[in-house]
């Protein structure tokens, strides 16, 4: 096998010439034909004992052609990566040119690991929003707690809505009881909307002790075809009604739902935590803002196998998310509301984007000098340890100390683009374009 000529193409790829002898490539279709023949029958032979040469005049030449290539693929990657020049990214790509007893002529065209040229990386100025917690925000976060200890009590008073209803009821349709439209004991929130639409608006002024007569009428697209359409009566008995209590916000509240003293103090830390939250997002969003204009301001050119093979990457570990609780990933993107087509055009986005971001990086480390000492590795490898539950040993099992180091070098770069980066103030719509729009009617209604 022989790599004869390597020619540089445009967006960072190259084609190899590659040319396979004769003898390599018979051995190659005898050790598939080796493979196969115990599958193989022909008339006047046993299974299994048909010669090559007879299979190849009865099903042509060609027949073992294809699996060959197959069976030669690792031979020709080793070969054609034996030049350490090439730094090969992504799906490489076959094209045989001429294949037969003489040999095999083919090009295989391959995604070079692209270099970003740095432009501003420094001091990039970039929108970061000012972060405040309004009262409403806080009492907003404290209503879960306010569900959570609040009560259902009984009343002696009609029903009401968002009032709890224990019912009977019986279901009947031209007079017939139908299956699965009885309960006993049943407790029904009106306006809840979990009934069928119209019956829980019936059962509002209804006391305990009462019996009502629910007519609806089930939705034509009703899951039980035989219902669909169809005018039913709910023979329903109200047992009781209960209405919901809320606490009251006190310090007792506080005690009982937190581990605070005072409800003061409960508000204080939720408008802390809440306050953290949102100071966080803030971070993210002008990070990305940031790296967004380094990326920006960077030149690169990106195989588009790369781009492809990270997509693959992403859209794998996806599916191997989703699959560890349970379901099928065509199964969660169609609850979704989407499918694998359209989401992989949205992970593609976000491979190309990776992509940038860490050769920027890599740019950077070059730039700067970074190195990652011990230390910094041994911390990357206790961080990774917490996050993923795993033993320290296990992680550097698993990710060699090149890559170990290549992450803290990132990291570190990464670090010294923000620690640099310029929050300024988002941008606001100002007075007079709002107020543009209504210039503009009023110009025309002249």
């Amino acid at each position: 096998m022989n790599v004869k000529n390597v020619e540089k193409k445009e967006n960072n790829t190259a084609e190899l010439s590659v040319e396979i002898s004769a003898q390599e490539f018979d051995a190659a279709v005898n050790k598939v034909y080796a493979k196969v023949k115990g599958q193989i029958t022909l008339p006047g032979f046993r299974k299994g004992k048909a010669p090559r040469k007879l299979v190849e005049r009865m099903y042509g030449a060609d027949v073992f052609y294809e699996d060959a290539m197959e069976e030669l693929y690792p031979a020709i990657m080793e070969e054609i990566t034996k030049d350490e020049s090439l730094e090969i990214v992504g799906y490489p790509q076959t094209n045989v040119q001429t294949i037969g007893a003489e040999g095999v002529s083919l090009t295989v065209t391959v995604g070079l690991m692209p270099v970003a040229t740095l432009g501003q990386y420094k001091e990039i100025p970039a929108p970061r929003a000012e972060v405040t917690v309004s009262d409403e925000e806080v009492d907003a976060a404290l209503q879960p707690y306010i569900s959570r200890a609040t009560t259902q009590v009984a009343v002696d008073r009609p029903a009401q809505m968002g009032d709890t209803t224990v019912i009977d009821f019986e279901g009947f349709v031209d007079g017939v009881a139908f299956e699965g439209g009885k309960g006993e004991n049943h407790e029904l929130k009106l306006g809840s909307g979990s009934f069928i639409p119209g019956f829980e608006d019936q059962l509002v002024g209804v006391s305990a002790g009462e019996d009502k007569d629910v007519v609806v009428t089930f939705p034509e697209e009703y899951q039980a075809k035989e219902l669909a359409g169809k005018e039913a009566t709910f023979k329903c008995t109200v047992h009781e009604v209960r209405e919901e209590q809320a606490p009251t916000l006190d310090d007792e509240f506080a005690k009982d739902v937190s581990e605070f003293e005072t409800l003061d103090e409960f508000k204080a830390d939720l408008k802390a935590k809440k306050l953290e939250e949102k100071n966080k997002n803030a971070d993210e969003a002008f990070h990305q803002s940031v790296m967004t204009a380094v990326v920006n301001n960077a030149q690169m050119e990106i195989p588009d196998t790369m781009v492809e093979y990270e997509t693959d990457k992403m859209m794998e570990n996806y599916e191997s998310r989703i699959q560890s609780m349970g379901i099928t990933l065509d199964n969660y993107l169609n609850m979704m509301g989407t499918n694998q087509t359209e989401f992989r055009v949205s992970i593609k986005a976000s491979a190309l984007r990776q992509i940038q971001q860490e050769l920027v990086l890599k740019a950077i480390v070059e730039a700067e000098g970074i190195e990652a000492i011990e230390e910094e590795i041994n911390a990357h490898v206790a961080e990774l340890s917490e996050e993923y539950g795993m033993e320290e040993d296990k992680i550097r099992e698993a990710l060699n100390n090149e890559t170990l180091a290549r992450d803290v070098q990132l990291k570190k770069a990464s670090d010294l683009v923000f620690a640099s980066a310029v929050a300024t103030a988002p941008v606001e719509e100002t007075a007079a374009e709002e107020e543009a729009p209504a210039e503009a009617e009023s110009a025309d209604a002249e």
